[in-house]
């Protein structure tokens, strides 16, 4: 092994992820690393592929957008193809996005009021008990 591969128990360290994470982004045709038997070795590109890949799940890409992305990478400027339909597809997520934390933010304000009348019903059934019993 030399220093630019890496084996799947230090991918897994450094990105924390885990091994069957690894292969379903291997079988996935995500990542690439180099077999040697039963033994993976994972290269700087693999690793970069990575982050890209766990970043693109963090804001909600699907696989196959992420596939796409990174297949259109060409270094130098030729890279405006892929950065452009990056561009486009975060600006769609981010639009999903808040469209998302308004309806959650809508409910968790239905939910409070509904919790305050539950809190204010108790109070009033208990007060109501208390006073029959005494």
């Amino acid at each position: 092994m030399t220093e630019e591969t890496k084996t799947i128990r230090e991918m897994c360290e450094a990105f924390e992820v885990t091994p069957r994470t690894l292969r379903f982004y291997e079988a996935k045709e995500l990542l690439f690393p180099i077999r040697e038997g039963q033994k993976r070795l994972f290269t700087k590109r693999d690793g970069a592929r990575l982050k890209l890949i766990l970043r693109g799940k963090r804001f909600g890409f699907s696989l196959e957008q992420i596939r796409q992305l990174l297949d259109m990478y060409q270094p130098g400027p030729k890279q405006l193809n892929q950065m452009s339909k990056t561009y486009e597809i975060a600006l769609e997520r981010l639009s999903d996005m808040e469209r998302q934390r308004d309806e959650l933010n809508e409910a968790i304000g239905e939910l409070k009021e509904q919790i305050a009348w539950g809190e204010k019903t108790i109070a009033e059934l208990q007060n109501n008990l208390d006073d029959g019993e005494t």
